[in-house]
């Protein structure tokens, strides 16, 4: 039985953890402004540096022409705009089954030694730095693309092209949408396999019908974050794009996207009147596109989400 002169103390603690939380609530809250804030600064700093050649140019002008004449004072982004798309979109097309497909095999059928061998594997390609997978793109990709590929398909080509950039890319963010996939299905319980099982399925059925129904919306989340990381790539697609202005005709065509021109020019010809600001501007886009195509993919991630509830 707690004595009345212990009442005192256990009230004081009380408060002291009451405090404790409170403090601990708001810090975290605290934080997650600070991220949202650090969202809206980079925006709006973007979007001050873009002003100039917006009060220049109309947008359609800017956004839907394909002339690039800094010196003349031509800022015609749809060339690198595509070429972001169109690299981005080879990446994840022939990633996404990849990745998956490989996910499952380690989740559901392979055996541990596998895993053991597999896994540090993955660790190690994600560390690389970019500039080894351009250089391995340089030594490996482009030849390859150049000599074998591209003869079958069109009279002549470098090597250096969209296709090229998109293969690059792709392994690039491999190791990421395996891992986000391994995962996704290590988190679906065992209980609901075995249930499966039992009820005479085989397992892929099981695989198929309960594993990736199960994690549906998860991959639908981990392609978004795929898609935004490689949207952003630079250095390694850089080295094997081309960086040739131009609308692209075939995937054998060199490209230049948005994240490879920042690169290229930015500290080169700033003191060209509104070049500095077409840049900021082509920053602004890509910033504008990733985050648009972030925040829909969430919308149609929660209708999916709200269906299969």
């Amino acid at each position: 039985m707690i004595s009345e002169t212990a009442y005192p103390k256990v009230h004081h603690l009380s408060k002291l953890r009451l405090l404790k939380d409170n403090m601990a609530g708001s810090a975290m809250f605290t934080f997650t402004m600070v991220s949202v804030l650090l969202l809206v600064l980079i925006g709006a700093g973007l979007i001050i540096k873009s002003l100039p050649i917006l009060e220049e140019k109309t947008l359609g002008e800017l956004l839907l022409t394909s002339k690039w004449k800094p010196m003349r004072g031509d800022f015609g982004f749809l060339p690198f705009i595509l070429g972001t798309l169109w690299v981005t979109t080879i990446a994840i097309v022939w990633t996404v089954p990849v990745s998956l497909f490989t996910a499952i095999f380690l989740t559901e059928n392979s055996r541990s030694w596998v895993k053991k061998v597999v896994f540090p594997a993955l660790d190690i390609l994600a560390g690389l730095p970019s500039v080894v997978y351009g250089v391995w793109g340089i030594l490996v990709v482009v030849p390859w693309i150049s000599d074998r590929l591209a003869p079958h398909f069109v009279e002549f080509s470098t090597g250096y092209s969209m296709l090229t950039a998109g293969i690059v890319l792709g392994i690039m963010i491999l190791p990421l949408m395996i891992s986000l996939f391994v995962e996704l299905f290590t988190s679906v319980s065992q209980e609901l396999r075995d249930a499966s099982l039992s009820l005479g399925a085989t397992r892929w059925q099981t695989t198929k019908h309960v594993v990736l129904k199960k994690t549906f919306p998860g991959i639908l989340a981990s392609v978004t974050l795929a898609i935004s990381r490689a949207m952003g790539e630079t250095i390694a697609v850089l080295m094997v794009c081309g960086n040739i202005v131009q609308l692209p005709g075939s995937i054998f065509d060199g490209c230049y996207p948005l994240p490879a021109l920042i690169a290229n020019n930015y500290g080169e010809m700033l003191s060209l009147p509104l070049y500095e600001s077409a840049l900021m501007l082509a920053a602004l886009i890509l910033f504008i596109v990733v985050f648009v195509f972030n925040i829909g993919s969430r919308l149609i991630l929660r209708r999916i989400e709200k269906s299969l509830n």
